[in-house]
């Protein structure tokens, strides 16, 4: 069988790609691993009508719409390998072999790399975030860090005081220059320049080099991305160096550098939540149904 569209990656992205796409009655497949980004966050906001839902909820609910669609496949899966043919794509998944379609759609995502920082893993997505859109509100004005990976520290400590107290941890990895710290006074950011040991504590206190414990509500800090997937390497899609990571080269409509092959999500994106991901899913879809036709 020869489907329209494969989309790898079933998360909010793939999933709203793929609702587009099943509403023109195309055969769409959706070979997903179940490795969503934000899995380690206990609630999602900032997405209208979805605000402090569950994470896992949202993407079940989002499956179960897009399955009542009867030319939805849904395969649960490792994509492993991907090969451009003259009639379209080949998609090799670990488990079930491979499958062929005319269109591809790469909504496979990102990994985060995290701060090798002892306490931080663990209290990733519930006490340690990378977005003040998706968790600061709920940190309720209270006391906040944000912890130094690179220069871009600077981008949180400025935006964070909107949300709470705040103290930007430069850990030694950067120092503001005067201008910074005139910015960062005005708007009431602490500076604490002391080495971070290791985060402590029922949420996420900062123990330093030099003894001290600063009791905190929550930490921002920005990881490192890589893509989860070796789909678009292998496929010779062109990438662009973000401030945190490689994404992928799309156009307009989501098409990347290799014609036929779409892309979604934070697989695309510089920086991403669960609304950006949706609507650029609508992107990407639309893209994918509209190459098939005026091509």
């Amino acid at each position: 069988m020869v489907y329209d569209v494969i989309i790898v990656g079933g998360s909010y992205a793939g999933m709203s790609a793929g609702l587009q796409l099943a509403r023109a009655r195309r055969k769409v497949l959706v070979i997903d691993a179940g490795q969503r980004r934000n899995r380690f966050a206990a609630t999602s906001h900032g997405f209208l009508s979805q605000d402090g839902q569950p994470p896992e909820l949202i993407a079940a609910e989002g499956r179960g719409q897009l399955m009542e669609y009867p030319t939805v496949t849904w395969v649960q899966d490792t994509a492993v390998d991907a090969t451009q043919r003259q009639d379209g794509f080949v998609v090799q998944t670990r488990c079930n072999g491979g499958f062929n379609a005319k269109r591809l759609i790469l909504a496979t995502g990102v990994v985060d790399e995290l701060p090798e920082v002892e306490g931080l893993k663990e209290r990733w997505g519930k006490h340690v975030f990378h977005c003040p859109y998706c968790h600061g509100y709920e940190l309720d004005q209270g006391r906040i860090g944000v912890l130094a990976t690179s220069p871009l520290a600077m981008h949180h400590a400025m935006l964070l005081p909107d949300w709470g107290t705040t103290t930007l941890f430069t850990n030694g990895v950067f120092v503001p220059d005067a201008e910074q710290q005139a910015q960062l006074e005005r708007r009431g950011v602490h500076i604490e320049s002391q080495a971070v040991r290791r985060i402590v504590g029922e949420r996420a206190d900062m123990e330093l080099a030099d003894g001290r414990v600063i009791a905190l509500d929550g930490i921002f800090t920005l990881s490192r991305t890589r893509m989860a997937s070796p789909l678009a390497e292998q496929l010779g899609c062109e990438f662009v160096e973000g401030p945190t990571g490689p994404y992928l080269l799309t156009n307009e409509t989501r098409q990347t550098t290799v014609p036929g092959v779409f892309a979604c999500g934070d697989a695309n994106l510089a920086g991403g939540s669960v609304a950006l991901a949706v609507g650029e899913g609508v992107r990407a879809g639309v893209g994918a149904h509209f190459s098939m036709i005026f091509s």
